[in-house]
């Protein structure tokens, strides 16, 4: 007959790793793939490539988060004039975020009427840059 102390021990090594991936299982799925990309140039061709790129990473990998913060003369193109503003909010209904640095445009003397509806703001971009990647965001500055 097998000890009880031994029988518990052989228990908890079994299933312990089935409910770890049980609890895991959806959260690190969810996770696996986040990307945050940073824009600092008004160029609107690098911007169409930087778009044209997140659509690859989503065809390739499915469904991925995608940040893309922008900072300094890049703002530009999150003006509701600008010339991407239809391409960032095709982007942003597929699921793309979109945040201005909070610091670059009280600099440019932006306001969030000025920019394109429901993108998101950080005080600091690079900072909402550092917290991502302190998440376990994969961090891309094409």
């Amino acid at each position: 007959m097998i000890p009880v102390r031994l029988f518990l021990l052989v228990l908890t090594l079994l299933l312990g790793p089935v409910a770890t991936l049980h609890a895991a299982g959806p959260a690190t799925a969810a996770a696996a793939h986040r990307i945050v990309f940073q824009v600092n140039d008004e160029d609107s061709r690098k911007w169409h490539t930087v778009l044209a790129n997140i659509n690859n990473v989503q065809e390739e990998l499915g469904k991925v988060e995608v940040a893309v913060v922008v900072i300094g003369p890049a703002l530009g193109m999150l003006k509701a004039e600008a010339l991407t503003a239809n391409k960032v909010q095709d982007a942003m209904s597929a699921g793309v975020r979109f945040v201005a640095c909070g610091n670059s445009m009280q600099a440019q003397k932006l306001e969030k009427d000025d920019m394109i509806d429901k993108i998101d703001y950080a005080r600091a971009g690079y900072v909402e840059i550092m917290r991502l990647q302190q998440q376990g965001w994969t961090y891309l500055r094409p």
